[in-house]
């Protein structure tokens, strides 16, 4: 007998119907702790439940969520009502929540504030014990996971604005049980076998229980204890776990850490220049006091014979200098006197000039146009005749020809 085969999505349909007739699914109560908090634009609230065995997805629409009396937040204990059936697509069940109720901080909140406040009163978070970090690290050493993507934004972070420091990365859990343990050897490690100017210690963002190796305080105090100055770069901006505040510099995340580790190779270069300028300033006011200071030993007695030479060399040149004016004064005398012949004959044909010998020139008033024979004009005709001194407007009472 062949048995017969179903698709994906029959099988997903076939598990939501058999959840939806279970009378304790349709509608049940679960206590919890709240996780992976995540409110879309939409209006929608994804998060999970959990305990300290398990958890379950869950997923909150906008119109039950406008009916929270409280800000859900991770860590929190809650209670939830509603009903357990499968997201078809992803093949994911997932308890539908109608209505939640607030049960309470979680477990881990309450253990992170009463570790963060036994170590203030230790001093594990003053400001004067906070090592400085150095302005252009050689060595830096990086403690993370090497299959992380924190790692890979630090490297081609620092790579990208400084390109000239050494890296090395210890790998080490950064989630799980064993994960503090192996974090404090890597900072012991780069505090002994392979000592580094500055510290990055890490991961990238998750919920507080996958941070929560960097709440440990076997990892506060190998960070307190630690010579190299170390910066936590542990999630995203809004993550804040105990290596933050006992670390001497706390970046908002990894990539932020490569920032404050290295400066920009841009800006120091600048900085050079400017460095460069202003040394070069200095050592040229230094010059001109030698200078002075060498005027006033060649002024004095002892040293006015050595000067004859120099006194030689000087006349010359005051010789050569009057030269130079000799010649130039020639050349400029030469190039006013050219000037002053083409300035002559430009005026020899200068109309003006014509006018000034008795001669005049006539133009039509209305167009301008100059006469230049008695054929252009007709007897009543009013004509322009420009003299040396003047105009005068004419009238023409009769037009004869040139053997008139």
């Amino acid at each position: 007998m062949e048995i017969r085969a179903f698709s994906v999505s029959e099988v997903n349909g076939y598990i939501k119907k058999s959840l939806a007739g279970d009378p304790i699914l349709a509608a049940i109560a679960v206590k919890g702790e709240l996780s992976n908090c995540k409110l879309y634009s939409s209006g929608h609230m994804y998060f999970s439940l959990k305990d300290s065995l398990s958890r379950i997805r869950c997923v909150m629409f906008r119109e039950a969520v406008q009916n929270l009396s409280f800000e859900p937040t991770d860590g929190m204990k809650v209670l939830a009502r509603g009903s357990v059936s499968v997201y078809e697509r992803d093949g994911q069940y997932q308890l539908y929540v109608r209505e939640m109720s607030q049960d309470g901080l979680g477990e881990l909140y309450e253990a992170f504030e009463k570790l963060k406040k036994s170590l203030e009163q230790r001093g594990y978070f003053d400001p004067a014990k906070k090592k400085k970090l150095p302005f252009m690290p050689a060595t830096i050493g990086v403690v993370t996971s090497a299959k992380g993507a924190a790692v890979k934004d630090i490297i081609n972070t620092i790579n990208r604005r400084w390109g000239k420091a050494q890296i090395f990365v210890y790998h080490s859990l950064v989630q799980g049980e064993r994960a503090p343990e192996q974090i404090c050897r890597g900072i012991r490690y780069f505090n002994t076998v392979q000592p580094v100017d500055v510290l990055i210690i890490g991961r990238g963002g998750g919920s507080i229980e996958e941070l929560w190796a960097f709440n440990d305080e076997r990892v506060a105090e190998a960070v307190f204890e630690s010579n190299v100055p170390v910066v936590s770069a542990v999630g995203h901006q809004t993550d804040y776990t105990i290596a933050d505040f006992v670390a001497d510099l706390r970046a908002a995340t990894p990539t932020a850490a490569g920032e404050l580790v290295v400066p920009e190779l841009r800006q120091v270069i600048t900085r050079i220049s400017d460095a460069r300028g202003r040394m070069k300033a200095a050592m040229e006011k230094q010059v001109r006091f030698g200078v002075l200071r060498l005027q006033r030993v060649r002024d004095s007695y002892a040293f006015r014979q050595p000067l004859d030479r120099i006194m030689q060399y000087r006349q010359q040149a005051d010789d050569g200098y009057e030269k130079l004016i000799k010649g130039f004064r020639q050349q400029h005398s030469n190039k006013k006197q050219l000037l002053q012949q083409r300035f002559e004959r430009l005026c020899a044909i200068n109309p003006m000039a014509v006018l000034e010998r008795g001669y005049t020139v006539v133009r039509d008033p209305s167009t301008g146009q100059l006469i230049r024979s008695v054929g252009q004009a007709r007897v009543g005709d009013y004509l322009d005749v420009m003299m040396k001194d003047g105009t005068l407007n004419v009238k023409v009472l009769d037009v004869k020809g040139g053997n008139a």
